[in-house]
């Protein structure tokens, strides 16, 4: 069969690429056309356009860029409907998604949506399009079959990825003989990941460095991503106690004893490697300031949502300075029992999770949806 997936940012290319090998696992005359990354091109898909042409995140970065948005979205309409798969499949990204789900339905496909847009958090009445224009959605936080029932629409939790991944990880290292070990012993260093975005990075990691410099004493280590190129990181000077590792998030991860975090993907991925972390987050002053009206959701972390509490600290927009990220750091690092509730916390948040076989859960209900016959109803009312 043929598939065409669009991803548009980090954490899509990651997830699209494990649902690529899961799909060929099981289809062994499968064909892949994406919008993703380089792990979705490594995958085997023929890529189109890499996520680092669409990450535009905010209100206001999306009106200034909106003609080339709009190109864009133009020209996936196009090729997706001249290329003809079995299945569009949909992960995340829903400005532009749910806009090329439309065109698709009509032109006939059959259009799968993996990863939840996150509607639960604003925009509510977009379950109503989702309804009229998705065949099959997939969500991977445990709270949202709920959200979706309310609405009178029944869709799939298959757990979250990241622990595919995560299983993934350590299976290979225990092939290799175990996990490597940070330079000067383990939980040497403190993480600091500014965020897969290009205007993420401008915004945090000079806040990260200057935090760093607070700290002469200990080590931290940068997780950079190759996708933004390393020239992204050069032009701010890094102090001498912090090291730059590209495409090693899960190796900072593992070498940790603490973590900043801009919000994201990454502060579950953090969680999920016990890392105690602060979670920060700064945008443009009018993205926020519209944001604050529209969305309704108590936290902005995965950790707090999923767990529906404040585990871990969450600074916001003017909160996001040098003195008071220090001063949450710092109180991380110097109170045990602080770190150890936050341990406990994150034994919860796997659990609620679910086990990790994700990827292998979407591929087979994709294929069976598929296979069914044409006079079935859509699988999601």
């Amino acid at each position: 069969m043929r598939y065409y997936l669009v991803a548009g940012e980090a954490s899509g290319d990651l997830h699209g690429a494990n649902l690529i090998l899961a799909l060929k696992a099981l289809d062994a005359r499968a064909e892949f056309r994406a919008w993703g990354g380089d792990r979705m091109a490594a995958a085997g898909a023929d890529l189109v356009h890499h996520v680092r042409e669409l990450a535009f995140m905010g209100f206001w970065e999306v009106a200034v860029n909106l003609r080339q948005i709009m190109g864009l979205l133009g020209e996936a309409r196009n090729d997706v409907i001249r290329w003809k798969p079995d299945a569009l499949i949909l992960i995340d990204y829903p400005g532009f998604n749910l806009r090329l789900a439309g065109a698709a339905r009509k032109a006939g496909l059959k259009v799968i949506w993996y990863i939840s847009p996150q509607v639960w958090a604003w925009k509510a009445g977009r379950v109503k399009t989702l309804k009229e224009r998705v065949h099959q959605l997939y969500a991977i936080l445990p709270f949202e079959p709920e959200f979706y029932a309310r609405y009178g629409m029944t869709i799939f939790y298959v757990g979250h990825p990241l622990l595919d991944e995560l299983q993934r990880r350590r299976t290979t290292q225990e092939t290799a003989g175990g996990p490597p070990q940070p330079t000067a012993g383990d939980n040497a260093w403190i993480a600091l990941l500014p965020g897969s975005r290009k205007q993420e990075l401008d915004r945090m990691l000079p806040i990260m460095l200057d935090v760093a410099r607070k700290f002469p004493q200990e080590r931290f280590a940068l997780a950079g991503l190759g996708q933004l190129g390393e020239s992204a990181y050069t032009p701010a000077v890094l102090p001498s106690n912090v090291k730059l590792y590209i495409d090693q998030t899960y190796d900072v991860l593992e070498g940790a004893r603490a973590a900043l975090v801009t919000s994201g993907t990454a502060t579950l991925e953090t969680a999920l490697f016990g890392v105690p972390e602060v979670v920060l987050y700064r945008g443009n002053a009018i993205s926020y300031f519209i944001a604050r009206r529209l969305v309704s959701v108590p936290f902005i972390s995965l950790v707090n949502l999923v767990l529906n509490r404040p585990l871990i600290a969450e600074l916001l927009q003017g909160q996001v300075s040098g003195e008071t990220v220090e001063r949450e750091l710092r109180s991380l690092l110097e109170d045990p029992a602080k770190r150890e509730q936050i341990r406990n916390g994150y034994a919860e948040l796997f659990h609620l999770l679910g086990g990790p076989g994700a990827s292998e859960r979407v591929a087979t209900g994709i294929i069976r949806y598929l296979n069914q016959p044409a006079d079935l109803p859509a699988c999601n009312v």
